[in-house]
Parts: structure tokens; sequence; C-alpha cells
């Protein structure tokens, strides 16, 4: 992530504000001069908002706490709490002209354990609005302390201390997100942050180069890309060191002794990764047999069951990748690619454009690691649900279910019956299921429009007192799904409007949609479903489902009737293992 240039961001900023698009509003509050930091921001929003204005609210210079109570009541989609030294204690600025000594540090300490306590309430009050995001102090502590500066003073630590406790409080708010000091670190080298005179002339105290750090940072939290969903590894010089074909399966290594240990790191990288519900697959031009058997080495540091599919065959490994995205039922967009060989990363990306493609730089210990960075922030989430726990084993499981499905002879109806299925309806909008939100964020074959919604917004559309939630869940003897559909909707007399509806790839061929359809009718009670359908590159399922229940291909703003439906679908009243809660 390299710094943008002031002029760039300026550029980028005026360009964001010349859009025709609805604007997105973030307030940033704070109690230094923000200047350039503002329009860094901007420049960086408008990069991840390609479609929006970007208009950045402020509220009163030197008024940290009052900004924060602006905050929580501003119109806006997302907040940004930047907070430094002097926001904490006036004294702990260079602008400032108190006195020092031990027992003014003393003083200080108390008064910034007792302004902590107020800024944790005041954003976790704003975080029950809104998402917040958070960076605590970048810049270095005065030398107020009598110790000398190679030795951490009591003073230093017990504000470290103060920082850390505030810290761990808002972060268990469900809606705070705090910048990582170590990544600025790296982004940013502490001697390079604070512009002196720029702080004493205009209260702005960042170095042009920190200011873009913090704000490149600051928008990643604001925007937070959606994490990929699978990751297809090499097998050769990638999961492990050697050729397992020329030196056998003894001969492959990944241990310290044999100099391979980044193997090892890449290999417990993985298995992180497939615990959070990541994807595994193996795409590798190999014996089949031999790969089975190097699979079973007792000292891997991930089990073989982790990866599926498995893909071992001499022919192009851009094939292998296309079988792989079939039998995942994913975008190639959602997918890295890993190996060691530039051509076979060219291949591959030359026939799947979307796929990510990195290089496994086998012997190159420090860029191995600059990899699993990179990989983290790929594939990195804010929280693992239990849907993502779940996730490899329900799709081993729906293939499963597809083979017993291919080889019944009765009705869709009946097989589910068979296959013991079960399908949990929740209405329950308080709190709000951050599964939900996910779900309508990344699904793309069943999905009404292809609309998405910020936390704000998904928000503000559940405090209207005619709106409602239906999260659906399954199980079969399979195994659990978890939850894999979600709508959103209003309800006004005999009619509902529908504004969102999503099914995971992961549910099909489950009759989910129809049985929820059918307890929306039930529930309230209702002649018709209007529905706020949008044609999109990628929704075929949704409207093949849709022209099934309606015998035509659906148009915008289409509409199913109760007495249509029931014609149509084929559903008995009271179906076996549905149960509805809310």
């Amino acid at each position: 992530m390299a710094n943008m240039k002031l002029l760039e961001a300026l550029k980028l900023a005026k360009l964001a504000n010349n859009r025709e698009g609805e604007a997105f509003i973030c307030f940033l509050a704070t109690g230094l001069n923000p200047l350039h930091l503002t329009t860094f921001l901007a420049a960086e929003l408008s990069l991840l908002f390609a479609e929006r204005k970007i208009e950045i609210q402020q509220g009163l210079y030197g008024d940290l706490l009052g900004n924060i109570t602006r905050l929580a009541k501003a119109d806006a989609e997302v907040g940004v709490v930047l907070l430094e030294w002097s926001d904490f204690d006036a004294r702990l600025g260079i602008r400032s002209s108190a006195v020092c000594g031990p027992a003014v540090c003393n003083d200080i300490i108390e008064t910034v354990n007792a302004r902590a306590s107020e800024i944790g309430f005041r954003l976790k009050d704003a975080a029950a609005q809104m998402p917040i995001v958070v960076s605590f102090p970048t810049l270095p502590v005065l030398p107020l302390s009598f110790s000398p500066g190679w030795q951490a003073s009591s003073f230093e630590v017990e504000l470290d201390s103060i920082m850390q406790a505030v810290r761990k409080d808002i972060s268990q708010a469900g809606q705070v997100r705090i910048l990582s000091s170590r990544r600025l670190d790296l982004l940013s080298p502490l001697k390079e942050r604070w512009d002196i005179e720029a702080d004493l002339l205009s209260g702005f105290p960042y170095t042009i180069s920190h200011a873009s750090g913090v704000a490149a940072l600051l928008a990643q939290l604001v925007r937070r890309p959606e994490p990929k969903k699978g990751l297809i590894t090499d097998l050769d010089d990638t999961l492990w060191r050697g050729i397992v074909g020329e030196v056998g399966i003894e001969g492959i290594s990944w241990h310290l002794d044999h100099h391979s240990q980044m193997h090892a790191f890449y290999q417990r990288l993985l298995g992180a990764l497939s615990a959070e519900g990541v994807l595994l697959g193996i795409a590798s031009k190999n014996e089949p047999a031999v790969v089975e058997a190097a699979l079973r080495r007792k000292d891997l540091a991930l089990p073989a069951s982790a990866f599926f599919p498995i893909e071992v065959s001499w022919g192009p490994k851009s094939e292998a990748v296309s079988r792989i995205l079939k039998n995942w039922n994913v975008g190639a967009d959602s997918v890295v690619f890993i190996d060691d060989s530039p051509l076979e990363l060219a291949e591959v990306k030359a026939s799947h454009p979307e796929v990510e493609c990195i290089q496994f730089a086998t012997k190159d210990g420090a860029a191995i690691y600059e990899v699993a960075m990179r990989l983290r922030d790929l594939f990195g989430r804010s929280a693992v649900l239990n849907e993502d726990t779940i996730r490899a084993q329900s799709i081993r499981r729906s293939h499963a279910l597809a083979d017993e499905f291919e080889t019944a002879k009765s009705t869709s109806e009946d097989f589910l019956q068979q296959v013991q299925a079960e399908i949990g309806l929740n209405f329950d909008k308080s709190p709000l299921d951050p599964r939900a939100l996910e779900l309508v964020n990344k699904t793309n074959q069943f999905n009404l429009n292809g609309k998405r919604f910020t936390e704000a917004a998904w928000q503000n559309y559940f405090r209207d007192d005619s709106s409602f939630l239906l999260v659906a869940s399954y199980t079969d003897k399979f195994g659990p799904l978890g939850k894999i559909a979600v709508i959103a909707g209003q309800h006004h007399g005999k009619t509902l409007d529908i504004d969102a509806w999503v099914m995971s790839c992961r549910a099909f061929s489950r009759r989910i949609e129809y049985h929820c359809l059918e307890e929306l009718f039930t529930k309230f009670d209702i002649d018709e479903i209007r529905l706020d359908f949008a044609m999109t590159e990628r929704n075929g399922p949704l409207r093949e489902f849709l022209q099934n229940v309606l015998g035509k291909p659906p148009e915008l703003g289409c509409t199913i009737s109760k007495q249509l439906f029931e014609s149509r679908s084929g559903i008995v009243r009271e179906p076996h293992g549905v149960g509805t809660n809310g």
C-alpha cells in the first residue's frame, strides 16, 4: 500500500465531488485540525466507492467529546474517530504552555484515565447508530517524564495501559473497528509521522506521508472489502519443498533441518484459513496415487481432509481451476490461486482473469511472509460466524446430497423428507443477525436485485416498524448448512414489499425459497407479494425460480399473488421439518 501524494489526493477528491451518484457520507470526529487528512480520506474513499460522491462531515476544532456526540446524531453512513494524546489531556500536546514535573505527570495520568472512560462511553453510544472506525494515538508522547528516552518510564507505561484498556473495552462493541497500530508501523515509521512546525502553526500535526498512510487504513476499515472465499494451491515447491514425483514421498520436506520451514509456515496458515471457513482446493500436475500418499504423511501441518476438491492430473491447471470453481459454485473473483511457477500462474490468469494469482517464492522466506500478509488481507474478516466454520463441510455434503438426489425415484418434497430436511425460519430483528447482512452483500446467483447495503443503511431500514427480516437456516441428515437465506421487506396491509432476497448457492435444490414464500403468506395473512426485482449478470437461479412461480419471465416490480403461488408451488401446507421463530 503506497502512500498517496497530496496533489493526487486533491484531484481524486475533486473528481469524486463531481459524481452524480448518491453521496457516501462519513463523519470525521477529532479534536485536531484535520486539514490534509480530510483530503486524503476523501480520495481513498473515492477509490473504494467508485460510483458515489464522497462527503466528509466535520465537527468543531478542539471539541472531541462534542464531536463524537455530533457523530452519533449525524446523517452519515459511518463515523471515523481520530484520537491523539492532546485529546486525552491538552498538556500532552505541543501547543500547551502548562508547566511540567512529576506531580503534573501524576495529574495527567488521572485526567487521561477519566477522559478515556468518557471517550469510550460516547464511542459505544455512537456505535449503536452506525459503524465507527477508531484510530488511537499515533504520535510520540512528549518527553515530560524524568526518565531517559531509552527507558520506558512509569508515566509512559501508565499511558499505554490506559489506551490498551479502552481499546479492549470498545473493541467488544458490535460496530467498532480499530485501526491496527502494527500495520501503521509498517506503513508509516514513527520518526516520519510528526510535523511539529505544522502542528504549531495550524494544529494539524501529521506529515503528508503519515496523513496519507492513516487515511488509507481508515478507508479500508470503512469499506471492509468482501473477503475472498477460496484458495487453490499448487503442491510441489509450494505446499512442500521438492518435486514429489522425482524425490519420492519421503524426499519432500517442510522442516527447519531441511531449510524448508517456510513451507510448514504456509501449511499452518492454510490450516488457520480452513478453520475460519476458507475453502481450500488443490490443483497439481502429478500422479494422483503419489499425491494421495504424500497427503497422508502425518507430519503435515494440516490434514488432507482440509482440501476439497483435489484436482491432480497432467492437464492444464486452468482446467483444474475450472472444475474446482464448479464444485465450489463460487465466482472466480472470490478465489486466490497460489503456485511457484510464473508460467502456471499466467496460464490460469489467461483463462480466469478474475482469479487473484500469487506466486509462491520458494527459498525466499521474506517473500513468503509477504505472501502470508497479503493472504491475511484478502481473506480477513472482523468475526468468524458459525456458517463460516461449516462452509467446507456443507459443500462436501451438498455433493453427497446431489448424488442421492440423482438416484432417488421420488419428488423433491419426498426426497427432502427422506434426508430428514429441517428448515428454520426466524423473524427476529432485534438485535440484527450479522449473518443476514453478510449474505445480502456477498450473494450473487440467488439475489433479487444485486443491491448492497452499508451497515448504517441496513440498520436504518429496520428501524421502520413496518419492516421485517426473515433468516432461514437448514439442516438434514448430512449435517447443518447454517443460515443460508435472507428476505427483507415491509408489510403494508394485505401486501408485502420485498426489497432484498438472497440465498446461498449451497442451499439450492432444497425448495427453501418455496417454503419462505409460503411462510410469508401465512404469517402476514397477505394477498400478494411485490418484488423489487432487477436482472443482474449473475442472478440466473433467482430468475429461473421466479419464472417457475410466475409462469413467465420476471419483470421489474413483478408481483406474486397468493392464489398464483398456491396453484404453482406444489407445497403441502405445514411441510415436514419447518419451524418458525419470531
